[in-house]
């Protein structure tokens, strides 16, 4: 009988032996593809029943160990699964992206990347080299620094937008010439949706005064329903990736904000959780089946701020890095 044991437990490690091998090599493959989860749960289907089996004949000995054993590493297996799941998922939305800047390179559509606004007040005021087909009721993007070069037009063909929509993002946009640049650049289109991304230039202001920053920006949101009552507006928090205290703030009262006017509010906490591929998914969906909704503001700035997030800060930090 102790033989039995001895010749079981030389059965379970050789048939478990080969699961570490296949966790190492699953780790280093980085990817999914060509793992069977529903086969991994049946091997672990298969360990427990031996497990059980062992408990209702009270055969506590060694060979309960090398099962137990064999248990664990088929479990990281599932583990690593999980992780390289992930990665392709990440995968997928980076190469989804890659092709729309590809194609919007390809297309040599530089209008977006043309609102180099410089930081004079003058030229807020009066825009250069804005396209003179701007339609009104359509969905601004208001943004500063890295926003400028988020070619929106480009991706609405992508994802299918069934609105017109423009960036009027500039660099160093503040509450301090938001009004002034809003009514002379923005306002004349009556948009009847607008995605506002400020705060990045007024950190200080919140810091030291919270109060008139508040203010400021709840005025900036009344001057916008001043020029249409039904504007759908999307408060943008600030990306905030080394979890800084000041940027934490900021987002903290942008969020109270958008509560207390009731506006979208987009976390861009969670722009590394977004899919696109898988948004772009669901409105080819959608479009097969008839459906022409109208996509809520959040939604259109999760794509947007997907790219900037994959594509342009990737870009920005492999430039640093060369210089």
């Amino acid at each position: 009988m102790e033989f039995g044991h001895l010749f079981e437990a030389l059965m379970l490690i050789c048939f478990g032996f080969s699961w570490p091998l296949n966790v190492i090599k699953a780790y280093k493959a980085r990817t999914a593809k060509g793992t069977s989860l529903a086969f991994i749960f049946l091997i672990i289907t298969g360990y427990i029943a031996g497990i059980t089996a062992k408990f209702i004949n009270h055969q506590f000995n060694y060979v309960l160990a090398v099962y137990f054993l064999n248990l664990a590493i088929v479990m990281i297996n599932v583990l690593v699964y999980i992780r390289n799941k992930s990665l392709d998922k990440k995968a997928a939305a980076k190469n989804q992206i890659q092709i729309i800047k590809t194609k919007t390179a390809g297309n040599g559509q530089t209008q977006e990347e043309n609102m180099n606004y410089t930081y004079s007040l003058d030229e807020f005021i009066n825009p250069m080299g804005q396209s003179k087909k701007e339609e009104k009721n359509s969905v601004i993007l208001l943004g500063n620094g890295l926003d400028t070069k988020i070619p929106v037009q480009s991706l609405g063909k992508e994802f299918k937008f069934n609105f017109k929509i423009y960036n009027k993002s500039c660099e160093k946009l503040s509450f301090e010439n938001a009004k002034e640049y809003f009514s002379n650049a923005v306002a004349p289109l009556a948009p009847e949706g607008i995605m506002i991304h400020l705060g990045e230039n007024d950190i200080n202001l919140c810091m030291t005064n919270s109060v008139l920053f508040d203010t400021n920006y709840l005025d900036f949101i009344q001057l916008i329903k001043s020029t249409n009552k039904k504007c759908r507006i999307a408060l943008i928090s600030i990306a905030n990736p080394q979890n800084n205290k000041a940027i934490s703030l900021v987002n903290r009262r942008i969020k109270a904000i958008a509560d207390a006017e009731k506006c979208s509010f987009v976390n861009l906490d969670n722009a590394h959780l977004w899919n696109p591929a898988a948004t772009k998914a669901a409105v080819e969906f959608a479009h097969s089946m008839g459906l022409n909704t109208r996509k809520p503001l959040s939604d259109v700035a999760e794509i947007l701020y997907s790219y900037e997030f994959n594509v342009l800060n990737e870009d920005t930090a492999t430039k640093n890095l060369v210089g």
